[in-house]
């Protein structure tokens, strides 16, 4: 397994696991990827602490790069991941997981969300989906966006126009995000038409503006949707090259959890295997 130097993506970004089955007071993302790392090292796994640079898999058995070491195989499973878009505002990575964070389903629940005045950011039905999930925790949700519409479909406006929780903050953007040195409090916004700053007192910072899936050396290579995640067969973790399959985020646009990404893992390994052992009858 090649990992890079710092292995676990988003993960070890996120300071309390509390869906991940088999941990019922939760788990620190960090801690529940070096558990991964340590059962997959019992098994035999040989974790290669280098980044995969280039690939060829035009000819067999398959060629990959780290640096400059060639590294050949019969198969392989793509677990690239994606990366969650961020708007690098003043602040932001004083008060990551300290009050800002890219996925309200993961963090919401957390302690340092419940009952508080929360803002996510965006204009599309992932934003409203993100500001409904967390009425559920909430006081109340602040749905900031830059223009004066939203992008998501009519029946997501109108659950996030009519929800008594939610208000929506047309034309304008976060500039800034502040806080009392251990949690975030409040966020600096600019109207996008006057240029006008006003202070807005939240608990809490969602981002919710896409993700990108890390496949830029898979571009020409594989079959990828409009949006760079890698295509895969339907029912399967098969991607368009018959040997190389993709599993996790780096192929899922919709669920993005750490428990759906483990499960599309298990399945890549079984469809791995059942493709290897054919090629030897």
């Amino acid at each position: 397994m090649a990992g890079g130097i710092a292995a676990g993506g988003q993960l070890t970004t996120t300071t309390e696991v509390e869906n991940f089955p088999g941990f019922p007071d939760g788990i620190d993302g960090t801690q529940l990827t070096q558990l991964f790392r340590e059962q997959s090292v019992k098994y035999g796994t040989k974790i290669i602490t280098q980044t995969i640079t280039k690939v060829n898999f035009s000819s067999r058995p398959f060629q990959l790069w780290s640096d400059d070491e060639l590294i050949e195989a019969e198969a392989v499973i793509i677990a690239t991941g994606a990366t969650a878009k961020r708007m690098n505002v003043i602040g932001e990575d004083s008060y990551w997981q300290r009050g800002i964070s890219a996925c309200a389903v993961c963090d919401g629940a957390l302690p340092i969300y419940r009952n508080k005045e929360l803002a996510v950011v965006g204009g599309g039905d992932s934003a409203v989906e993100e500001a409904s999930h967390l009425t559920k925790f909430a006081s109340k949700v602040y749905l900031v966006h830059r223009r004066d519409s939203l992008r998501a479909s009519k029946i997501m406006q109108k659950r996030a126009a009519t929800h008594p929780k939610i208000e929506i903050i047309w034309n304008s953007q976060v500039k800034e995000a502040k806080g009392d040195g251990k949690n975030l409090t409040a966020l600096t916004l600019e109207d996008t038409l006057s240029g006008q700053k006003k202070e807005l007192s939240v608990g809490g910072l969602f981002y919710a503006i896409g993700h990108k899936p890390n496949t830029d050396i898979f571009e020409g290579i594989l079959d990828l949707d409009e949006s760079g995640y890698i295509k895969t067969i339907p029912g399967s973790t098969k991607t368009s090259i018959e040997g190389v399959f993709a599993a996790g985020d780096v192929q899922d646009k919709i669920y993005r959890q750490a428990v759906s990404a483990a499960g599309s893992g298990c399945m890549a390994a079984l469809d791995a295997e059942r493709w290897l052992e054919s090629r030897e009858e």
